[in-house]
């Protein structure tokens, strides 16, 4: 049988080159496969038998996979995958993740009872605010992947969560069910019914505001929506954070492939370059420049 097995990394050989030192820790995890099972036609369930650095994972951070080759070939670089769940009682990560390109063909391709290499976990996760009560949680096809951990937070936290999910079908909407069990209200909008677009989504947000005051909102998984959700954030006074999903070569900060302009503070013009890797992958909402 595979044993779990960690190999002890250094986040970064260098300050200077990387910038601060990170307050989490990273290491080459070895995991055991326990199941890998499609959930509809496009997207997979990966769970994964981890040791303790893995599941030290926060809700937003990440790993980078070692994805195994498929058919046509090998990925050449390790594919960035958000936390869907982690279960430290079982031992246990899981992953979301849509079936689309040569990376995560060879990721469907696992077996239980496989071994991948996942470095993790990678990032700067959320931070709710010390004094939320109800928290928005807004996301688009995979993005909600990312969200899930967050709900698990505010359930501990018991902080009240309404989750907006939306997709192009009903078909395409994961974890409904689970995000009820954390005791989040599930709001589902799709393409399909036509209520979807961003006017209709805005409503229901100002909806559910005005029900009940929302102190922090956070999304992922569509450029539309956090337009959207920065002006109508800015106009409620509401914090809030954005996850992002980026190509990346390194994912420890030193390659500098995932850079990607923000603004320097909220309302400004001016602009800097960050790292989603190292300053991110989760940031605040009215800094984050769509694309």
């Amino acid at each position: 049988m595979l044993q779990d097995t960690v190999i002890p990394l250094s986040r970064c050989t260098s300050a200077e080159m990387c910038g601060a030192e990170p307050d989490f820790c990273v290491a080459e995890n070895l995991c055991r496969v326990v199941s890998n099972d499609w959930i509809n036609d496009e997207y997979k369930h990966l769970v994964l038998h981890a040791p303790d650095v893995a599941l030290q994972a926060l809700p937003g951070q990440f790993f980078h996979l070692a994805c195994p080759p498929d058919v046509n070939g090998a990925a050449f670089l390790r594919r960035p995958m958000s936390l869907y769940k982690v279960s430290p009682a079982r031992g246990q990560i899981e992953f979301l993740y849509k079936v689309q390109g040569v990376g995560t063909r060879g990721l469907a391709r696992l077996d239980p009872g496989g071994q991948l290499d996942a470095l993790g976990p990678v990032g700067r996760g959320f931070a709710l605010p010390a004094k939320a009560e109800h928290i928005l949680l807004l996301a688009r096809g995979v993005g909600l992947a990312t969200l899930t951990p967050l709900a698990d937070l505010a359930k501990t936290l018991k902080v009240s969560v309404t989750a907006v999910l939306s997709a192009r079908s009903k078909d395409l909407i994961m974890s409904a069910d689970y995000l009820r069990e954390a005791g989040a209200r599930v709001v589902i909008v799709t393409d399909d019914e036509d209520t979807s677009d961003v006017e209709r989504v805005e409503a229901l947000v100002r909806e559910i505001h005005a029900e009940r005051p929302i102190d922090f909102v956070a999304t992922c998984g569509s450029n539309r929506l956090l337009i959207m959700l920065q002006r109508l954030a800015t106009q409620l006074e509401i914090p809030g954070q954005i996850a992002l999903e980026q190509h990346m070569g390194c994912a420890l900060g030193a390659c500098y492939a995932c850079v990607r302009p923000f603004r320097k503070e909220a309302g400004a013009e001016q602009l800097t370059y960050r790292r989603v890797c190292w300053e991110g992958p989760v940031f605040d909402l009215q800094e984050t420049v769509s694309w």
